[in-house]
């Protein structure tokens, strides 16, 4: 299985629960399977293209995925917090309108979001799950949220949280291939 973890992050938090993912899908076969952790600013189309999993990740801004304006508006709230490179750079909102189409294969989304009622958070997860439908991808799962607190840091066992979260995805993919072959 190639999996491409596209994720988007202003303070850390979503990277962190990206390359937690990715642990969890870990690799059943060195050399057939891979995992690559990439910034939405950094993915290559043919990164996209060649992958058997797209999972997608964003920080919830304002309801919903971040935009330009919701970018700078984290900057000038980051005061004591550390800022991810290239933080205001273009994100999954951008790339998500670019994905070439999906033709059914496998992907999932996810976001991280402030611990409390979705209602009044939302959650970016739900519009990346949205766009990846759109585009021709079939969701492995529900969208996920990993929760912070106030002051945007993760709670504790989110990162185990999210490692679990990928080893369910990789069982779920291994799922759908072996129905796929066993119909064929």
């Amino acid at each position: 299985m190639r999996s491409v973890i596209v994720y988007e992050s202003m303070y850390g938090n979503t990277r962190h629960i990206a390359e937690e993912i990715a642990r969890g899908l870990g690799t059943a076969d060195a050399d057939t399977d891979t995992t690559v952790v990439v910034a939405a600013h950094d993915v290559t189309a043919e990164q996209v293209a060649a992958a058997d999993l797209l999972v997608m990740g964003a920080p919830t801004h304002v309801h919903g995925l971040p935009r330009p304006s919701t970018r700078t508006g984290a900057v000038e709230k980051a005061q004591d917090l550390v800022l991810e490179p290239d933080a205001t750079e273009a994100g999954v909102r951008e790339l998500t309108d670019t994905l070439p189409d999906g033709a059914g294969r496998a992907a999932a989304a996810f976001d991280t979001r402030v611990n409390i009622a979705p209602l009044l958070s939302g959650r970016a997860s739900k519009a990346i799950g949205r766009a990846l439908h759109h585009k021709g991808y079939r969701l492995l799962a529900d969208p996920e949220s990993f929760l912070v607190n106030p002051e945007t840091h993760l709670l504790d066992g989110e990162l185990d949280r999210a490692r679990a979260w990928g080893a369910t995805l990789a069982r779920s993919f291994t799922d759908r291939v072996a129905r796929s072959s066993a119909r064929s």
